[in-house]
């Protein structure tokens, strides 16, 4: 059955409609005139966009802004404030903004009141966690200023240094804030190393790269190779050598790691030169050209070829450590060929302790050999020495040199009880 308006009943209806439509049409017009004044950076069109939409948190925000970074009215910037979190209770960063205009009027009450709204509208904000940890700091809430810090060095990357740098001003205990507080990332883990070796923290330091060595995830080597310099430094090869060999796998670098057979890593340079670490380092020379040789060698594929071009050195830049015991016998041994030199003597294999300076070992000048031919030794380090160097030096150094040198195969082993006794192996 259809049923028919009457004409009466029409224009009502249409009558109302069109109110409604007048009144949502007001509406939006009443919207869009509060959005523009808002979009003004103008004291009277902000009042007038409140004014116009009186609900919008956002509108009282701002005004909140325009009063105290613009007009300087803190008070005026409280009210306003407060009254967007009224509206809006679940924005952080309103609460922040009135946290920090409550600490400008000088209301602690309220700065604090403000800290933990906007800690529970968003408890991961990094922006929100910093202040609120510098908060606690200064109020003496050291633990939950820690716990804030946390927030931070998950979230913030600009500010981790400055955070590990006021965790371990309150609190310089590494296995506390290894525990609790910093993220257990490289990342983070690295930030924290690179903080305790500026300040020499040398056990903190091994406690950290521990647990960064326990994650099993891949860093740049070069993070590896300045701890090692560090390490070494502070008169802690052992350390040194133990971190290489945690991280070696990890790195992919466990080709570079020294054996009972041989201590010196990449003795026959086989592998690529690392310039860090336990591998040979080198440093640029005046006068002296390194060079990775494939057309003269012993055994294996290549050679290390040393070009020396005349100005006096005191050695040829190229250096390898090697962690060893004291009190302890060695046999040493490597291979050389040469060119003509020219200048009194000529290079030598020197064998150091690295931090009395003292020479364990030195092979004759390594002239007038056409072929390959072995430099040997056997000797006993000192109960003192920890570490040694293994370098080509100038002796008598400065003196000018010119000629071409290739080396190979050195090794460096402890001494078997039958050799030690003098017989062979």
């Amino acid at each position: 059955m259809t049923t028919s308006l009457s004409n009466r009943q029409r224009v009502q209806f249409s009558a109302v409609l069109a109110a409604a439509v007048c009144v949502y049409l007001g509406l939006c017009v009443k919207e869009y005139l509060a959005s523009y004044m808002a979009g003004t950076p103008s004291l009277s069109r902000l009042e007038r966009a409140v004014a116009l939409s009186p609900g919008n948190a956002d509108y009282r925000h701002r005004l909140g802004r325009y009063r105290a970074f613009v007009a300087g009215d803190y008070p005026g910037a409280v009210a306003n404030y407060r009254a967007a979190t009224a509206l809006n209770p679940n924005d952080a960063h309103y609460w922040f903004d009135l946290a920090g205009a409550y600490q400008v009027v000088g209301d602690a009450e309220g700065q604090r009141a403000a800290l933990e709204r906007a800690l529970q509208a968003e408890p991961t904000a990094p922006d929100v966690a910093w202040v609120t940890a510098n908060f606690f700091l200064v109020d003496g809430e050291i633990e939950r200023a820690l716990h804030e810090f946390n927030v931070v060095l998950q979230n913030d990357p600009s500010r981790v240094a400055a955070s590990l740098q006021a965790c371990w001003r309150v609190r310089p205990d590494a296995d506390a804030l290894l525990n609790g507080v910093v993220p257990a990332r490289p990342d983070s883990l690295l930030a924290f190393l690179a903080l305790l070796v500026s300040q020499r923290s040398t056990e903190a330091a091994i406690k950290t790269w521990d647990h960064l060595a326990q994650l099993h995830e891949k860093f740049e080597p070069r993070y590896l190779f300045e701890y090692v310099r560090f390490l070494i430094q502070e008169k802690r090869p052992e350390a040194a050598m133990a971190a290489w060999q945690q991280s070696a796998n990890t790195l992919g670098l466990s080709a570079y790691l020294p054996s009972e057979a041989n201590l010196v890593v990449n003795g026959d340079f086989g592998l690529d030169i690392l310039n860090g670490g336990f591998d040979w380092t080198y440093v640029n020379r005046t006068g002296v050209r390194p060079l990775l040789d494939p057309a003269e060698f012993r055994e294996g594929h290549r050679s290390l070829s040393l070009t020396f071009e005349g100005p006096g050195i005191a050695d040829a830049g190229v250096q390898q450590l090697i962690p060893v015991h004291g009190g302890s016998p060695y046999e040493f041994s490597a291979y050389y060929k040469a060119g003509e030199f020219e200048g009194a003597g000529g290079p030598q294999i020197v064998l150091r302790d690295v931090y009395s300076g003292a020479v364990l070992y030195a092979s004759d000048p390594l002239t007038d050999a056409d072929f390959w031919k072995e430099v040997h030794s056997r000797f006993k380090t000192p109960d003192s020495t920890v570490l040694l160097s293994l370098a080509v030096e100038r002796i008598p150094a400065g003196s000018p040199i010119r000629g071409k040198l290739w080396l190979d195969d050195f090794v460096l082993a402890p001494e078997t009880a039958a050799t030690a006794d003098g017989s062979k192996p």
